[in-house]
């Protein structure tokens, strides 16, 4: 009965969701106003929930309560309650791979409904990896900051928390774990995906032989996460951070004051007007690193409701608003200094697609590009390319 009780729970609240925002927000808000719901219950009915969407456009005719069954089984590697309950057949197989489970499902279905775009993805991406890559949870990744890598293991060792060493400061743990009351994040390390650290190895090209200090403008900032690395690798930056939202920033200074970061300029801007020209105090830069608004489709293992909702036509809306941005900021650039272009994006048209167009529009060369394969590490997938300025 109480298992029943999940699934039927499960069904309301996927009913009940449309999209419009996180479903972790929405389950948040969901279980704060539905309080019969204890620890349990709620760990219960929401793994069945992003069970249901890591099908992705799979299976969308059949009930709801059957997809969910089928999602659980394709996410699961071990026996459990609920599939013995209600699919005992289906649970002694859990631990098989999922081209044997999709021929023991009752239902037809081909792996690579899941994400049915194969022909605009960037070259390079094994569809079929990458379809079965959202039945895994991606890891949690820490990005541990000069001068605290044994501190910071230390810490987690002696609470009892497993993690591997990926590379030198670069851990991975359970993506469940609760990390914030252990360290003193942003201070002693970040919560980075494995992909978006590799960026750093790509940053080392562009300032290994600038003089210092070096100017940068992270153009797109979001919440500072590319700004503390870079900041990591040479601390000697005149740095000026931006982005479109007010919001956004005020997270980003708090996160920079965690770090420690006092001295940068930050400004709000709409890179998208390429009709009203507008002056930054501090151009030209040195270095402009534009992690620009994408689909974040190499980032939806980790929120497959996205992946559920998705409408194809975001593709060149997208692609429309970045070519907007790259045309406002690349002028920013000083003679010889570099444009480093980043998405989360799996799909061409924002990749590759983007970066032919910068070559056709300014007197740039392309000196590396690298498509961040996250899906097989359990991790985001990124595409990275940069430029040299050659006016």
């Amino acid at each position: 009965m109480r298992l029943h009780s999940y699934l039927n729970s499960a069904v309301k609240i996927i009913n009940d969701y449309t999209g419009e925002e996180p479903l972790a927000a929405f389950l948040k808000k969901y279980f704060s106003a539905n309080k019969k719901f204890g620890s349990r219950d709620r760990k219960q009915v929401t793994h069945l929930c992003y069970c249901f969407f890591r099908l992705g456009k799979a299976l969308t005719e059949i009930p709801i309560d059957e997809r969910v069954l089928v999602g659980l089984f394709l996410c699961s590697t071990e026996p459990n309650e609920m599939l013995q309950e209600i699919k005992p057949a289906w649970n002694s197989h859990v631990a098989a791979p999922i081209p044997q489970k999709l021929s023991i499902i009752d239902y037809s279905m081909l792996i690579n409904e899941v994400f049915p775009w194969s022909g605009q993805l960037s070259e390079g991406i094994g569809h079929k990896e990458f379809c079965e890559s959202f039945f895994v949870q991606p890891n949690l990744y820490l990005r541990i900051r000069p001068g605290y890598r044994q501190a910071v293991q230390d810490k987690l060792v002696s609470t009892g928390i497993d993690f591997i060493e990926i590379e030198s400061g670069c851990l991975s743990l359970s993506n469940a774990t609760k990390i914030e009351d252990i360290i003193e994040l942003d201070k002693e390390a970040v919560v980075q995906d494995l992909s978006s650290q590799q960026i750093g190895e790509i940053l080392q090209l562009p300032i290994a032989n600038s003089p210092l200090p070096i100017c940068v403008w992270d153009c797109c900032a979001g919440s500072g996460g590319k700004s503390l690395l870079l900041y990591d690798l040479l601390p000697d930056l005149n740095l000026t951070v931006s982005d479109i939202r007010q919001s956004i920033l005020a997270n980003l200074k708090k996160r920079f004051a965690r770090a420690g970061i006092r001295k940068y300029h930050w400004f709000v801007a709409d890179l998208t007007d390429i009709n009203s020209p507008f002056t930054i105090d501090h151009s030209p830069f040195d270095l402009i690193i534009c992690d620009a608004p994408c689909t974040g489709s190499g980032t939806w293992s980790r929120t497959p409701e996205q992946l559920y909702f998705f409408d194809e036509k975001k593709i060149d809306q997208y692609a429309l608003v970045q070519t907007r941005i790259v045309t406002n900021v690349i002028p920013q650039l000083r003679p010889g200094s570099f444009f480093v272009y980043i998405t989360c994006s799996v799909f061409k048209r924002e990749n590759e697609d983007i970066v032919h167009f910068i070559e056709q529009q300014f007197h740039v060369q392309m000196i590396k590009m690298k498509l961040l394969r996250g899906y097989q590490n359990r991790a985001d997938s990124m595409f990275v390319s940069v430029f040299r300025n050659g006016l």
